[in-house]
């Protein structure tokens, strides 16, 4: 899946992938051009955009679109990556009239992009055995539009749990693993390491940005965006979420951002014995088995704030164009992509996590010793998405945001001057 904030670059693939599958008709939606009347389709292809992966993870695409073709042989599918700019590419094709007829939709972009009324919605075609209630309920809403149609099924998703080096708790004497945001506290105070006022590791790696940030702005009682798309984070109830955030940084002196410590992101700080305690997603798992064999770590659930379980869930789904001339094939590939056998060759090897909760508890990842805490999550999960506004919103955030977690201004005056310069934004865009 598509690793939010983490500063991993995705390795390249080859930009066109052609795989020969196979439609059967059904018929709750109107069947392509391509079938006759007597019911026997015809060869038709459809195109599918995404993103580059890692080979790996190419390798289990590939794998996932030949079992496609073995049970659609009349359908063509061209799989063609975009490497660069990837909305930007999707979004002028689409203009053009030339947008795949299935692509890649992260839930950040949906609701922008949903707005538009260029996603086919999916409900028509939908039938009982697909279950659309096997998903986990946070992110195939993440899909829906403002008249509650679903317009893409997540193909995968990530929670965020808390990484801790196990050898560090032992050796600080820490004996249960933080399960509120104040043992958390105490714990990193303990584990936080310095020499004449330099610190050499931190108890605790935070990552100041907005995409890490919300669940604790939620579970405060704020919000990020208002119902008409302008910021609101400048509120008391959002204050209250991040205040804590900044405070283990300048009075605490107890956590740091990567970059304190000459790292480039979470799990690689994590990794390199910089910070004790990590908060990441799975994304974080293979890259530290791989990099950091040695490293002793465990995983458990986000500790609760406020009182609140609380995490954040990046998922992508896979929608259809309106525009497409071949939906029912269209619709073929999204369904067997999401559904549980697709999906659970895509997952298996717990490179991405399920976004159906019978495929998690099939491969096991709910009784997994790293996973587990990722999939509990999924239940209360927040995703990473707002109005179509979020990307101005989150911008302005993450500009002022960092000013006072360094300390150069207060955190009521940096979440004031986000939102003001947000607002002024999105005005002028109307």
């Amino acid at each position: 899946m598509k690793k939010w904030l983490t500063g991993i670059s995705l390795a390249a693939v080859s930009s066109m992938i052609v795989i020969s599958g196979c439609g059967s008709q059904t018929n709750n939606a109107s069947p392509s051009p391509a079938a006759t009347s007597a019911g026997t389709a015809e060869p038709v292809t459809i195109t599918l955009n995404g993103w580059g992966s890692s080979p790996e993870e190419t390798a289990l695409f590939q794998q996932v679109l030949k079992d496609f073709q073995a049970k659609h042989p009349n359908i063509t599918v061209k799989f063609d990556v975009i490497a660069d700019q990837y909305m930007d590419v999707i979004k002028t094709r689409l203009v053009g009239g030339e947008g795949a007829d299935v692509f890649f939709l992260d839930a950040f972009e949906a609701p922008g992009l949903i707005a538009k009324n260029v996603l086919e919605p999916l409900d028509s075609y939908v039938k009982p055995e697909f279950d659309v209630a096997d998903f986990e309920e946070p992110l195939v809403n993440a899909f829906k539009g403002k008249d509650n149609k679903s317009y893409g099924f997540p193909k995968d998703t990530s929670t965020l749990a808390l990484f801790y080096n196990k050898k560090d708790f032992a050796d600080a004497g820490i004996t249960k693993v933080p399960t509120t945001w104040e043992e958390l506290q105490d714990a990193a105070k303990k584990l936080t390491k310095a020499d004449g006022g330099k610190v050499s590791r931190f108890g605790f790696g935070a990552a100041p940005e907005l995409a890490r940030q919300m669940f604790m702005i939620q579970a405060a009682g704020g919000k990020i965006s208002d119902d008409n798309g302008n910021a609101a984070y400048a509120s008391p109830e959002a204050l209250k979420g991040l205040q804590p955030v900044v405070d283990m940084h300048l009075k605490d002196k107890s956590a740091g951002e990567p970059k304190d410590l000459g790292a480039g992101w979470g799990g690689e700080m994590f990794g390199q014995h910089k910070a004790s305690m990590v908060i990441e997603g799975n994304w974080a798992i293979p890259y530290l088995q791989t990099t950091f064999k040695d490293l002793d770590f465990g995983t458990a659930e986000v500790p609760t704030i406020f009182g609140k379980k609380a995490t954040m869930a990046y998922t992508v789904a896979y929608v259809m164009n309106k525009s497409s001339k071949h939906k029912q094939e269209a619709w073929e590939l999204i369904s067997y992509l999401t559904g549980k056998e697709g999906m659970k060759t895509w997952t298996s090897k717990g490179l991405a996590l399920p976004a159906r909760k019978s495929v998690s508890k099939e491969l096991g990842f709910d009784k997994d010793p790293l996973r587990a805490a990722l999939v509990a999550g999924n239940s209360y999960s927040i995703p990473w998405q707002a109005k179509e506004t979020l990307p101005t919103i989150m911008n302005n955030f993450n500009n002022q945001f960092i000013s006072a977690y360094q300390g150069k201004v207060t955190l009521e005056e940096a979440l004031k001057k986000a939102q003001d310069t947000a607002n002024k934004e999105i005005a002028a865009a109307k």
